[in-house]
């Protein structure tokens, strides 16, 4: 006989009991991941307005769409902070200082938006002039993921440097999950970033990024070692990029010691575990790459087989 729904629910519930640790069950209210994404899309389309809106945004009316739209953001966004300071309060804070600091936390949040406006004017200008295939600004804000991804990474960022727990790492999870690119949002980032194609590419949370780096797809900027990781949080642990660096496909850098020097190249696939000088190239020569005729491809297969 099929069990009824009542007694898979049962069963369920059962393991709610058994298995702790992956319920939250009577406690404080959790920041809500659908809440947070929407009000990250709508602080996409503050940040860019007409690009990420279904409809022409037009001068005659953009105060009093902006407004609305601000409020709306502070309100939502007001809300998830409280809920996540409740969770996980900062150092000396109060439970009855939690709404003040959150409010306070918020607008001070949104006061930075022009700043934030300006550093990804320095992004799209990179993309643009880095990238022969961009055939205008407006593909590269239309089309390109490493755009989004980088704007709710230094969206997050502001929350992050103000301890707000949580919500930070939930909207850079959210880009994470969209565009293939994982930017922590502690990781400190200069202007004209660009990462080209962007899927695959890890930034790590004390990574120091300076000005004018071009990263491409798969380069992970990683720490040493996760084996001790509570010994390890709250430290530098990954490495530090220095300005006009560019680093190809598949390089890894690793540890928070490790310092690339400005105007330095990083080619493809190169595992690095040391800092180098200004002005370096690095390569991964003990790599060949043979190519074989035919003929040659015959007889390797050949012998690969015993024949």
């Amino acid at each position: 006989m099929h069990a009824t729904v009542k007694q898979l629910a049962e069963r369920l519930v059962a393991s709610y009991k058994q298995l702790g640790g992956i319920n939250h069950l009577d406690g404080k209210p959790l920041p809500s991941k659908r809440a947070i994404a929407g009000v990250t899309e709508d602080m996409l389309r503050l940040l860019f307005p007409g690009f990420f809106d279904e409809r022409p945004v037009r001068m005659a009316s953009i105060q009093a769409e902006t407004e609305s739209l601000l409020g709306s953001v502070a309100a939502r966004l007001e809300s998830e902070i409280v809920k996540s300071l409740e969770y996980s309060p900062p150092p000396n804070l109060s439970a009855r200082d939690v709404r003040t600091y959150a409010h306070k936390v918020t607008i001070e949040f949104l006061g930075e938006l022009p700043h934030i406006r300006e550093l990804l004017q320095t992004d799209t200008e990179a993309a643009y002039n880095g990238d022969p295939a961009a055939l205008s600004r407006e593909e590269v804000l239309l089309a390109y993921p490493s755009i989004e991804c980088v704007a709710v990474q230094r969206l997050a960022h502001e929350l992050y440097k103000r301890n707000v727990p949580l919500v930070p790492r939930i909207m850079t999870e959210w880009a994470h999950s969209r565009t293939g690119m994982d930017l922590h949002p502690g990781a400190k980032i200069g202007s004209h970033f660009f990462v080209d194609h962007c899927t695959g590419t890890v930034v790590g949370e004390t990574t120091v990024i300076g000005n004018h780096v071009k990263l491409y797809q798969g380069v992970g900027l990683v720490a040493r070692s996760l084996s001790a990781a509570d010994q390890l949080r709250g430290k530098k642990r990954h490495p530090t990029i220095e300005d006009r660096v560019t680093i190809y496909a598949g390089a890894t850098i690793v540890g928070g010691e490790t310092v690339v020097g400005a105007g330095s190249t990083i080619g493809a696939n190169v595992f690095l575990t040391h800092s180098v000088p200004p002005n370096s190239l690095v390569l991964a020569e003990d790599v060949r790459v043979r190519v074989l005729s035919k003929k040659e491809r015959q007889k390797k297969s050949g012998e690969a087989v015993g024949l």
